[in-house]
């Protein structure tokens, strides 16, 4: 009887060890590399060809990113599509759409090349090149039918990622909470993103403490493990030819000699030949999914005999991705400074009605932009029945309220200019923001602006502004403006300088329409070098030297791409201007009008048109000269009436009133390197409304024929002119931001 119980037992324990091993559980390990982990949705791809059935995958970094969209359900060739519609230059870094931006918000990031924190007059460093927000934001839109999946073992795959604890250097595995948190903290690369904030703790790139957590896996009762390794090798010295070489190198040092304890822990061990690759190589990245294709098809004949021992095939998940949604209320955390309202406000967010993704990504987008908060993350929990979500929004709110902000620029106009600016947020009032730019060099500038916003309330400012040219203009045209007698000269070099001080009020629609109006105050002093008359008597001449005092309104509609090479948008910039008062005692009252509409489309790829037209005349007095359109040079940051035009030299036309039209072809023959063909036309007179001329055949025309590069400085363009009319040419070159 014993004997028998013995055998049965015996029978019953081989019979489960059978079983056991006749569907074995499969673990999946994804290693990081940056861009090189895009390998691993060639390797899914064989894998899903050959039939094996993923039971858990455990990943790092790139690894993280992509097995946790596999196991929140999409397939290794809706991955594929994914990743190929990408854009990863916009993804890593903060560059935000520039409609998320305020006008205020618009002039703030394209003015600056460098901003650095300087808290307590110190001045540090951020804590990577980008925030990743655009990170986070695509994540969370594709694990959104996820969302409500709190526990990581319950999604289509079971999944955990690691990440390393930026203050202890300790391993942290993730494996509950938001998945799209959890894949973009394991993926924050040091130095390239800042680390990622959860449960207290901050998290960055797992591939600094596990890039290959297979032990993990065996700990979870994984009976194969798969492994698909993308990590660096070493490089030979010939091949160290720079800092971040050698810093790689370093940082390779402790992955590979931990990968000879570990690719034995793998039972089907794939490595693609990803050599020729950094881990910024996105623009390759069909090359590289294509050798994790080949590489795990070396291991074609053991996939396939795996999927033979299982006996349930792969899980069939029909991913369940919506475009649009419902939001019926939102719960916000960390908000200790801005207020709700504010934070509503800039999300756009109205209950009961249906929001797309991208309606939902602006408005992140939009609160992201105001600098206020270094990373807001946030989760779609749907509400019983499913229809409808709550947002539950974290967001972490910048400690960094003062900044030092730099550039650089050269024009023909102007000259060198070194510029200082010194911002402070929150100053007086919890959304305000005080700026003080200081530009020297050539010319001396400065530029002050206090603005408190209110968001789509009416915001209020306070803006203070000295400029200052000189610039050699012909005796002719000085005599025209100046009355001069002949004194014998050709040229005049004419001291321009202007002091304006407005206090304004505006409120903003969608982000790209503005309303404002005000009350200014400008002094303007012209006044040309000294020169002899006749008689060799020394003469000082004023144009101008008085106050005016004037009420104004303007209305914006900004939806260009870029201000300096926009691909698709429309511009529009009206202003009308009543001066009331002056100094000068002949004054009488005048106005101001003028207005510009710009159009810019791509309508074949690297080819973009861009067409705009502009107009402006003086309603009133014509004593003063000073206050007429002036015409001539190239410029992007123009003042008062000083108007560009090509094939004319600065200030070389003028008249109380003016029309122009301008027609560009850019043709961008490497990513942002511009060849530029343009021409543009105009009328310049006195009354040319009233004579009827502005719709005469033009008076005046040039043609430019321009390259332009995009710089972190800015960009740099050089521009040959011609006008037929004068027969003579001109060279303009500028570099930097414009300010």
């Amino acid at each position: 009887m014993k004997k028998a119980l013995v055998i049965f037992f015996c029978l019953c324990y081989l019979s489960g060890f059978s079983q056991q091993q006749d569907d074995p559980k499969v673990g999946l390990v994804l290693s990081g590399g940056g861009a090189k982990g895009l390998a691993h949705i060639g390797a899914l791809k064989v894998l899903e060809e050959a039939g094996v059935r993923i039971d858990y995958i455990g990943g790092s970094s790139m690894g993280a990113i992509i097995g946790g969209l596999y196991a929140s359900g999409y397939t290794a060739h809706e991955l594929d599509s994914i990743f190929h519609e990408t854009n990863f230059n916009i993804l890593i870094q903060d560059d935000l759409p520039r409609s998320a931006k305020t006008f205020y918000e618009k002039e703030d990031t394209e003015k600056y090349a460098v901003s650095l924190p300087f808290n307590n007059f110190k001045i540090g460093l951020p804590s990577g090149l980008s925030k990743g927000q655009n990170i986070y934001n695509f994540m969370s839109r594709l694990t959104m039918h996820v969302s409500n999946i709190n526990d990581f073992n319950n999604l289509p795959i079971p999944f955990f990622c690691t990440a390393a604890d930026i203050e202890t250097g300790e391993e942290v595995i993730l494996e509950e909470g938001s998945l799209a948190k959890a894949i973009s903290a394991s993926g924050a690369i040091p130095s390239l993103f800042s680390p990622v904030k959860i449960d207290g703790r901050l998290l960055t790139d797992g591939g600094v403490a596990n890039n290959y957590p297979v032990e993990e896996l065996k700990r979870r009762g994984a009976d194969v493990i798969i492994g698909v390794d993308v990590q660096d090798s070493l490089i030979d010295r010939e091949n160290l030819q720079s800092v971040l070489d050698i810093l790689t190198q370093i940082g390779n040092f402790r992955t590979i000699s931990e990968m000879k304890d570990k690719i034995p822990l793998t039972d089907i061990y794939i490595r693609p030949d990803i050599s020729a690759f950094s881990v910024l190589s996105f623009s390759e990245g069909e090359a590289i999914i294509d050798s994790g294709r080949i590489a795990a098809q070396r291991n074609y004949g053991a996939l396939l005999k795996l999927a033979a021992r299982q006996d349930e095939p792969p899980v069939d998940i029909q991913n369940k991705r919506k475009d649009s949604l419902q939001i019926t209320s939102l719960e916000v955390e960390g908000n200790n400074t801005y207020p709700r309202s504010y934070i509503m406000g800039k999300l756009k967010l109205k209950y009961d009605s249906m929001f797309t993704f991208d309606d939902l990504n602006v408005g992140v987008n939009n609160l992201s932009a105001t600098g206020n908060f270094d990373k807001i993350s946030y989760n779609l929990v749907p509400n019983k029945g499913g229809k409808d979500y709550t947002m539950n929004m974290q967001i972490e709110e910048s400690q960094n309220k003062t900044f030092l902000r730099l550039a650089l620029h050269y024009d023909e106009l102007y000259e060198t200019g070194a510029l200082f600016n010194l911002t402070r947020k929150s100053l007086l009032l919890t959304n305000d923001v005080v700026s003080l730019d200081v530009v020297v060099g050539d010319q001396f500038r400065y530029y002050f602006d206090y603005y408190i916003d209110k968001g789509y309330y009416w915001s209020i400012g306070l803006k203070s502004r000295y400029n200052t040219f000189n610039k050699d203009i012909s005796f002719d045209f000085a005599n025209e403006n100046g009355d001069l007698e002949g004194i014998g000269v050709n040229f005049l070099d004419i001291d321009y300088r202007d002091v304006t001080n407005q206090f304004y009020v505006e409120t903003l629609f969608q982000q790209v329409f503005s309303f404002g109006m005000g009350a200014e105050h400008k002094y303007l002093k012209v006044t040309p070098e000294s020169f002899q008359d006749e008689e060799g008597n020394v003469v000082n001449r004023v144009f101008e030297d008085n106050n005016y005092y004037s009420a104004f309104g303007y209305l914006k509609y900004d939806s260009y791409d870029n201000k300096y090479f926009p691909k698709k948008g429309i511009y529009f910039d009206g202003d009308f201007h009543i001066y009331l008062f002056s100094s000068n005692p002949d004054f009488a009252e005048f106005s101001i009008a003028k207005g510009k509409l710009g159009y810019a489309a791509t309508p074949f790829p690297k080819f973009t048109t861009r067409i705009s037209t502009e107009t402006g005349f003086k309603i009133g007095n014509d004593n003063v000269n000073t206050m007429d359109f002036f015409l001539g040079g190239y410029g992007n940051n123009p003042i008062n009436n000083i108007i560009p035009f090509y094939g004319y030299d600065f200030i070389s036309l003028s008249g109380d009133s003016y029309i122009k039209a301008l027609l560009e072809v850019d043709y961008e023959i490497f990513r942002k390197h511009h060849l530029s063909v343009s021409t543009n036309i105009a009328n310049v007179e006195n009354k040319l409304y009233s004579s009827g001329n502005w719709i005469s055949m033009p008076d005046y025309s040039g043609y430019a024929l321009g390259y332009g590069l995009e710089t972190f400085l800015g960009p740099m363009e050089v521009k040959y002119t011609y006008s037929p009319e004068v027969d003579e040419s001109y060279w303009f070159f500028s570099l930097g931001f414009w300010f």
